[in-house]
């Protein structure tokens, strides 16, 4: 898959779930809420021991849901992601030599990025498509509106203080592609085993995506 398609899936899908399970035995509950909800993706970040067996886990029993790796911060730990079966690697911040490692070895990334610095870096590594990181700490919508003045061709992910009240604001605006969030997925309602719960807030979040990305 190349990143053009990547951002491709992402569009439709509009929400990324960004998951981090501390036992690798909740991926099927949750998985299976986040599929009946509408969100058939999960980026499970490398934030717990448990990201391996996760992504293992939902690419078995979900052969239909995009699954890739965030915080993806090594090289090593973008060979342990891939070979776990992650379709796609998602970075907090902009490390050339993990972008280059990704995409030499044929898969999509998405790095992160705060500034316009870290936009032309991206850029001249070949990225249109970044992950805007921390979203609301750096400013939000108008950060972003700001960015794509002088970077025309650049599409973003903004993922952090993403949340359903803010949801729509973002996806109105044509040079967002997807979001990144975690309201869905809180580690509470997981440890409750609450999926009915993140279901229905997945089918909320899939309802809102639906208004605007036909």
């Amino acid at each position: 898959m190349t990143t053009k398609e990547l951002e491709e899936r992402f569009y439709k899908i509009g929400v990324i779930p960004v998951i981090a399970l501390d036992d690798a035995k909740d991926a099927s509950p949750l998985g299976d809420a986040l599929m009946k909800g509408g969100l058939p993706a999960a980026e499970v970040t490398f934030r717990t021991a448990a990201a391996v067996d996760t992504i293992k886990t939902l690419k078995k029993e979900f052969p239909d849901m995009l699954v890739g790796a965030g915080t993806v911060l090594t090289t090593e730990q973008a060979d342990r992601a891939i070979d776990a079966g992650a379709e796609f690697i998602v970075a907090p911040g902009l490390n050339p030599k993990v972008v280059k490692h990704v995409l030499d070895k044929g898969y999509p990334m998405s790095p992160g990025i705060a500034t316009a610095t870290e936009i032309e870096a991206a850029l001249d590594l070949g990225l249109t498509f970044v992950k805007f990181f921390p979203a609301e700490a750096n400013g939000g919508l108008p950060m972003i509106k700001a960015l794509a003045g002088p970077y025309t061709n650049v599409k973003y992910m903004p993922t952090g203080g993403v949340s359903a009240k803010n949801l729509a604001e973002y996806l109105a605006y044509d040079k967002i592609v997807c979001c990144g969030g975690t309201w869905m997925v809180k580690k509470d309602l997981v440890a409750a085993g609450n999926f009915a719960e993140i279901e229905k807030m997945s089918k909320e979040a899939a309802d809102i995506v639906k208004q605007y990305h036909k």
